[in-house]
């Protein structure tokens, strides 16, 4: 499985050269990728890394000896509006620390979004940061504005929050914005929103740093996608940071950020049951394995699957054959065109991966490797 594209970022960062010393440290453009898979250039920086709030794991807590920066919401919009004019950023992510408590920082995020909306007139990508205890009409307001809403849930449950960020209120602060979107995205109409629709919802979860189990992990993000619509989780595996309380702790190796992101697609888009995920016995998904992979090794060695009459659900749960390539699949069966592997791989699976789970017209798909 690849990782789905969606706001992920392919490269550094780079910093434009052509702003003041201040604009040049807090100023970061990402190439990223959008869920449609165009490429654009996103400005993803903080309005304030100053904060008020001492959390573990962060680089911007407070005591923390580094040069904080801070911008006004009209400086920032008029940056943006400059680098976008400029060609040098398409998007805006509009977050920041926290100064002066949730709300306030959450109104000067607003303010910022409607400049640029309404003032100047920018109708691209904006995604907009949701603070922890912000207010239920805060958030409808930046649903109005944005075109995707985040909040950085961090950790699983509230007993995992503790250990990462004592002073956040994981129910109160931050998963009931998460309610408030939905419930708004349920009582009201689409065209209320920007450009005629609601945003997307995302939240992100550092992996590994309050020793949460990945069953923790993907059990939360389940019941968020079922139940807050979420359309994302992104996982970013812990790593520590110099002068915060954290910084002995041991990283994690980034392969079970890919893992949890490969999960969470099976939840997602697969068909696939929390249940069905080969977990270790420490509630932790197999690092030399995808998951996908381990599951068919377990449920489909022995009982492979028939591509010429399987069902979407059942072409889904083949290595090597995503969605793309099940509608690809079910579109060449009614033409009979389904014989042999090289078939398979003109509809783009990876028929390596696919073929000892597979049988063509009843017989074992023989898959074999190219002389180099």
């Amino acid at each position: 499985m690849e990782l789905e594209p969606a706001e992920e970022h392919r490269s550094q960062p780079s910093r434009p050269a052509c702003f003041t010393p201040k604009q040049r440290d807090a100023v970061f453009i990402h190439p990223a990728q959008m869920p449609n898979g165009r490429q654009i250039k996103l400005l993803k920086t903080l309005l304030s890394s100053a904060c008020e709030r001492d959390c573990l794991y962060c680089p911007f807590r407070a005591g923390r000896n580094f040069r904080r920066a801070t911008f006004k919401p009209q400086e920032f919009a008029e940056l943006f509006m400059q680098l976008n004019q400029a060609g040098i950023a398409e998007g805006a992510f509009l977050s920041s620390a926290i100064a002066g408590g949730g709300p306030r920082t959450q109104d000067k995020l607003l303010d910022t979004a409607d400049i640029l909306r309404n003032k100047l007139g920018f109708r691209g990508y904006v995604h907009l940061k949701i603070m922890p205890g912000a207010e239920k009409d805060q958030v409808y307001r930046a649903m109005q504005l944005a075109d995707r809403v985040s909040v950085n849930l961090e950790a699983p449950s509230t007993e995992r929050l503790a250990r990462l960020a004592p002073h956040k209120i994981f129910i109160d602060e931050l998963l009931q914005p998460l309610k408030w979107v939905e419930q708004i995205r349920r009582s009201q109409p689409a065209y209320k929103g920007w450009n005629g629709r609601w945003p997307s919802t995302v939240t992100q979860f550092i992996a590994g740093g309050a020793d949460e189990s990945d069953l923790e992990l993907l059990t939360t993000t389940n019941w968020l996608t079922k139940n807050v619509s979420l359309k994302r989780a992104y996982f970013c595996a812990f790593h520590p940071i110099p002068d915060t309380p954290l910084e002995n702790k041991t990283a994690v190796d980034p392969l079970r950020e890919h893992r949890l992101y490969q999960a969470s697609f099976l939840l997602r888009d697969y068909g696939f049951d929390l249940e069905e995920m080969p977990f270790t016995q420490e509630a932790n998904l197999p690092l030399l394995t995808d998951p996908k992979l381990a599951w068919a090794q377990m449920n489909l060695a022995e009982q492979p699957v028939e591509i010429s009459r399987a069902d979407k659900h059942e072409l889904l749960r083949i290595p090597g054959i995503g969605p793309k390539g099940v509608e690809a699949i079910i579109n060449a069966r009614r033409n009979g065109r389904l014989h042999d592997l090289t078939s398979l791989k003109k509809l783009g699976v990876i028929v390596e991966r696919a073929a000892p789970y597979i049988l063509l017209n009843g017989r074992r798909a023989i898959y074999q490797q190219p002389l180099l």
